[in-house]
């Protein structure tokens, strides 16, 4: 295993975090806010570690295969966490570190989960650096890294692929290094796009830029307790049609940019995004008809929350923990269906329904016509045996863990009920942030012991990481066996 590699590349990440942390440090000083010091520090911190692990790894070997890409994602991710929580901890506006841990990961996950019982209460600095927690771990940081430091790896796609989320990422030209730029330049331009679209209903420039982080990296953390509810009907349109654009695969965008709107507008996985999407809305829709007032307020409300929760980004506009059963049930799916792959979303992905449902119908003809030669195609391609079986694997990880972090959260907080437990770990796992019941839009994490909040921590990071990269660091043999070429 390439040792020296994934420090350099961790050492690299801490550095520009570190460089990270001084855009809300200036935000607070434009506030005249004092938390700006723990922001000074906190960078400190982040340049005293990463500065030595860069300049004593410098001159190594770069190759990276997929051992090395899974180690650095998951290192990367915990520390990224663990130095990021500084800020709230050192301010003492989150008294407890494992609060400040969980708020922190909930925002580089892009979950947004909350803790906080009075965000109205909170500095403009931390509620900024909140936000941006999720724009950065939207597309991934190690993404980021590539496309600005100079890399000789011809392996860095293993990076990618451990950190970006979905089952199909590759390179959408030749260079991986180019790949990147590419994907994030479509990022920021979407970014911009949004905040301009905010400022023109009305929004300053301070509240653009949060909710727009929150939207970008499908996270959901905002400025109000009401989250979206108390902005204009204009303002939820823009948010809501955003997040639902987030939510595809970033390569659709591509295609259209370079003229190949016919290649992009192809693909299987963005007609079931959107039929799944136009579906759900049209059902809650007919669900909860006569709560609203208008035709045009129950289609903006039941289509702005079936696009938060679906694109796991957690905004919301109304409580809808109180609407019929039906239309609870339908989040509640949804949570677990998620958005596009290569997009910001969480949840299992699109194209993994797709493909599982596509391997049940092979094995169901294959059971009723034992002689039949079946293969299974998705997007113009036929599925490989080693990728059917990895994302079969990946199903049964899946629920293993969603069934242990409920019990796990059984044990520790026994006092809850079983749809809030249920709920909240899907929440959580899934990358989405509000649940139902006890831990709906109107409510919290913060009641939970500290032991159900690190539980639900490392659901967030197995969850937006997609369970391999910590699988791989965590196995004994990873760190026993030579470098694996796979």
């Amino acid at each position: 295993m390439n040792k020296k590699m994934i420090f350099r590349t961790v050492g690299e990440i801490t550095l520009l975090e570190s460089a990270l942390l001084l855009i809300p440090m200036i935000v607070s000083l434009i506030y005249g806010e004092s938390c700006y010091l723990s922001f000074l520090i906190t960078a400190a911190i982040a340049f005293a570690i990463g500065l030595p692990l860069t300049l004593c790894f410098r001159k190594v070997n770069n190759a990276i295969y997929a051992k090395e890409g899974f180690i650095t994602v998951s290192f990367a991710w915990v520390l990224l966490s663990l130095i990021g929580a500084l800020p709230f901890f050192i301010s003492k506006e989150i008294p407890n570190y494992i609060d400040a841990l969980f708020e922190t990961i909930s925002g580089f996950t892009t979950t947004g989960a909350t803790i906080l019982n009075d965000i109205e209460a909170m500095s403009h600095g931390l509620l900024f650096w909140r936000s941006f927690t999720h724009w950065i771990g939207g597309m991934g940081v190690l993404v980021l890294i590539m496309a600005i430091i100079p890399s000789n790896s011809g392996h860095a796609i293993h990076i990618m692929r451990a950190e970006m989320p979905g089952p199909t990422v590759g390179k959408i030209v030749p260079k991986i290094k180019e790949t990147a730029k590419i994907l994030y330049l479509i990022y920021i331009g979407m970014t911009v796009l949004e905040v301009v679209m905010l400022l023109c209903g009305g929004m300053n420039l301070y509240e653009s830029l949060v909710h727009t982080f929150g939207t970008a990296g499908t996270g959901g953390f905002g400025v109000k307790a009401d989250s979206i509810a108390s902005y204009s009907p204009y303002i939820q349109w823009v948010i809501g049609i955003f997040m639902m654009l987030f939510g595809i695969n970033f390569n659709i965008f591509f295609m259209i940019i370079i003229g190949k709107i016919g290649t992009a507008f192809k693909s299987h996985e963005l007609y079931w995004y959107i039929g799944i999407m136009l579906a759900s809305t049209a059902a809650v829709m007919i669900n909860i008809w006569g709560r609203y007032g208008s035709f045009g307020e129950t289609l903006r409300t039941s289509f702005f929350q079936v696009s938060s929760i679906m694109t796991t980004t957690g905004y919301t506009t109304v409580d809808f923990d109180t609407w019929p059963v039906l239309s609870r049930l339908i989040l509640f799916m949804l949570m677990f269906v998620g958005a596009c792959a290569g997009s910001t979303g969480g949840g299992l992905k699109v194209s993994r329904i797709i493909l599982l449902s596509k391997i049940v119908k092979n094995d169901i003809t294959r059971a009723l016509h034992p002689r039949s030669v079946n293969t299974v195609n998705f997007e113009g391609r036929t599925i490989e045996k080693d990728t059917i079986n990895y994302l079969n694997a990946y199903f049964i990880l899946y629920i293993f863990i969603y069934v242990v972090s409920v019990l796990l959260l059984g044990v520790f907080d026994g006092w809850a009920d079983i749809t809030s437990i249920l709920s909240g770990v899907s929440a959580c796992f899934n990358n989405i942030g509000p649940g139902l019941g006890q831990f709906g839009p109107a409510c919290n994490y913060s009641s939970l012991t500290w032991m159900s909040k690190i539980v639900l921590s490392f659901a967030m990071l197995l969850g937006r990481l997609e369970i391999y990269p910590f699988i791989v660091m965590l196995r004994p043999s990873t760190w026993k066996q030579s470098r694996s070429k796979i």
